[in-house]
């Protein structure tokens, strides 16, 4: 069939499991003497820098570490790691920590090999070629960076957060090793799995594309694809069982190991389906309530369901199976992912409203307007987006219009 297509670019190696945060040494060694880590103040004063630094010390490897790195990488934090960089002349960078110390290190990688400035870079496809091996190391669960092709930074010359998108930002090589999310805090466990949960619905429910050759050279997301579902569907159903379990009880490893890899599994989807409205209203909405990038796309996309229900009733279906709901017919289905997503992100303390986000009813029109401006994420929505139908979520997720909650 000529929809009947799948797209898969991924890191040359994914290391996944208990205790791979040991093998960084070997990974790094045949990609030359000298390594960056980029990390933040906490992993940098944590007990497993020492184990990472031992591994790579032990691979003749030298090490020089930029622990200054910011929630929501703010772009003075890149040129301020930049100026270490150069000085220090790395043949790799490791990024470790979590999605912004990812985004650091590709960044940093980019910005070491062609030059700058940063904002040459925003959009898609406008990074000119390879860049610098980075090996990805996360300690959270949720963003997927360790396997995307995308870097999210804050330029402060401009209101949104801005992206870059390329094939040639994926990682060389991602270590995802669960023990070290065992310390991550409840509530940045929940967000960040909630994060990871929106980008397996989204990829899942992306729009599909006419397929003809040549799409993935032209498209770093090409919406709807088999291989992106293989993995979106599987990272929904483990999401579904472990994510719960993993905030109760931070100390769960099995469920730390399945929260771990279902957020590279959506990593793995949405980095070559892209996702959809729920990300392009986050946008503007963390701009104006500097709250998490999680936390706002989870509490979206139940409203976000809803209004893409039309054109995604087979796909919520299988969503509804994927998260245990048992049933033959498609549309009491659909309705039913619809309550059991909503039931989850309850479960784990997602908000419930934007304006518990700490939206005001008067940046409800700015902020329908300003998400129309993320152009690959609007046009990847299965549903078409006009500003209408951007209202009518932005208004619902505002005042709580939760109609499955009543069914």
């Amino acid at each position: 069939m000529a929809d009947d297509f799948g797209v898969m670019r991924a890191p040359r190696a994914i290391l996944f499991g208990v205790g791979e945060r040991r093998s960084v040494g070997r990974v790094a060694r045949p990609l030359g003497k000298r390594a960056l880590i980029c990390t933040d103040l906490r992993f940098g004063a944590d007990a497993e820098m020492a184990t990472l630094r031992a591994a790579l010390d032990e691979e003749g490897v030298t090490i020089e570490i930029f622990d200054g790195t910011e929630a929501e990488l703010p772009l003075a934090g890149v040129l301020a790691c930049l100026e270490v960089a150069r000085d220090f002349a790395p043949d790799m960078v490791i990024g470790v920590g979590g999605g912004s110390c990812l985004d650091m290190a590709k960044v940093v990688s980019l910005m070491l090999s062609h030059g700058g400035p940063a904002e040459s870079f925003y959009g898609e496809n406008r990074v000119p070629g390879p860049v610098l091996p980075v090996i990805a190391i996360p300690t959270t669960s949720g963003t997927g960076s360790e396997v995307t092709p995308v870097a999210v930074l804050g330029d402060s010359s401009r209101a949104l957060k801005v992206g870059i998108s390329s094939p040639y930002l994926i990682p060389h090589t991602a270590i995802c090793d669960p023990e070290l999310t065992l310390s991550c805090p409840p509530g940045l466990t929940a967000i960040a799995g909630a994060d990871a949960m929106t980008h397996a619905i989204e990829s899942f429910t992306a729009i599909r594309r006419e397929f003809e050759p040549g799409l993935a050279m032209a498209r770093v997301f090409v919406g709807k694809n088999r291989l992106s579902d293989l993995h979106a569907l599987a990272a929904i159903s483990a999401l579904s069982i472990h994510l719960p379990r993993a905030v109760a009880n931070g100390a769960d490893l099995e469920a730390r190991s399945a929260v771990m890899y279902a957020a590279m599994l959506a990593g793995l989807a949405f980095g070559n389906a892209g996702t959809a409205a729920a990300h392009a209203i986050q946008y503007p909405v963390g701009a104006l309530t500097h709250t998490a990038h999680g936390l706002g796309v989870a509490t979206l996309m139940p409203y976000v369901m809803v209004f893409n229900r039309s054109e995604c009733v087979a796909d919520y279906a299988e969503i509804a199976r994927a998260m245990g709901v048992v049933g033959d017919d498609p549309d009491t289905l659909a309705d039913a992912a619809v309550v059991a997503v909503s039931d989850l992100f309850d479960g784990i303390r997602i908000p419930k409203t934007l304006a518990e986000l700490g939206v005001k009813t008067d940046q409800l029109d700015w902020i329908a307007s300003q998400s129309l401006l993320a152009a690959r994420l609007v046009t990847n929505n299965p549903r078409p987006l006009d500003l209408e139908g951007v209202q009518s979520i932005v208004q619902a997720s505002f005042a709580g219009d939760r109609p499955w909650a009543s069914a």
